[in-house]
């Protein structure tokens, strides 16, 4: 009953709800801004796409998570930044348009993304008897939950400006509600044996949390981009949109373990996060 009503109903609603509140947030000019920023976004893509799958499959092996497990934590790593990714951006002043292209850009190309990844883990993890592709009627799926509220909150944001202008902090508000419900249940989901997963992937998701962090942020500034674009970077790829993963673990894969990495690293993102976003707060005040 628990699994069909987080599944069935909460998820697909939490999901629009995020979405359509990212939507509100964004305008044409956001994506025409990334011909603005080539090198940036060229670089927080390449990072995204390809080095986070690359640390976090390197991470799981280290850390030898159950196989259900390990292919969760690349699927949380194959999910585009999530909408928390601009405010912390804002907190620890970072360039927060940069933030807001590269969450609507990562957004449409994690379509694809995602199921490349998701099959080359279970490929990899649960050996080629366990394989389940992602039939293409569940791309769209995928497609569908992300690009129609993105696309809804993006008209309402041109056809109703001052609206959506007053609505964006309260769509803030009930995503992170939602978020946090779907933390819970999801959890509780897992309850039976949730301290014993906690226990096995809280290492690898507090290591592939802080890697993100730091990979994004530093990999930026060896290339010379701004600390503000470096921090804008590294908050977008340290801050995964962990009700995406959830979603895809339990709508697409039917897979109630596969949560519980997203369900982890949500819990422990928010928290290195702020202590982020206060160090790199100081450092571009000096």
């Amino acid at each position: 009953m628990q699994a069909s009503f987080l599944s069935i109903y909460l998820m697909p609603m939490a999901i629009a709800v995020i979405m359509i509140g990212l939507g509100l947030s964004l305008t044409p000019a956001d994506f025409k801004r990334i011909f603005e920023y080539p090198k940036a976004v060229l670089i927080g893509l390449i990072t995204q796409m390809l080095l986070l799958p690359a640390i976090c499959l390197v991470i799981a092996d280290f850390f030898q998570l159950e196989p259900a497990l390990a292919v969760g934590l690349m699927l949380l790593a194959a999910a585009p930044g999530g909408p928390s990714a601009n405010l912390y951006s804002h907190m620890a002043g970072g360039d927060v348009a940069l933030n807001v292209s590269l969450t609507a850009l990562n957004s449409v190309l994690s379509i694809f993304s995602i199921a490349w990844i998701v099959n080359l883990s279970l490929a990899y993890f649960m050996q080629a008897e366990a394989y389940v592709p992602m039939q293409f009627q569940k791309v769209l799926e995928v497609c569908a939950m992300i690009i129609t509220p993105i696309s809804i909150g993006m008209w309402i944001r041109y056809r109703y400006p001052l609206f959506a202008q007053r609505m964006e902090g309260k769509v803030k508000l009930i995503s992170g509600v939602f978020l946090a419900l779907l933390i819970v249940l999801a959890g509780l989901k897992e309850i039976d044996h949730l301290m014993h997963d906690i226990r096995a992937v809280g290492g690898a998701a507090l290591s592939f949390n802080l890697a993100c962090l730091l990979v994004g942020y530093f990999l930026p500034r060896l290339f010379r981009l701004p600390p503000k674009q470096a921090v804008a970077i590294s908050m977008e790829v340290g801050i995964h949109n962990g009700s995406l993963a959830i979603y895809i673990a339990l709508s697409i894969l039917n897979n109630g373990a596969m949560t519980i990495p997203a369900v982890v690293y949500s819990l422990i993102m928010f928290i290195t996060a702020a202590v982020f976003a206060f160090w790199s707060q100081k450092k571009l005040a000096n």
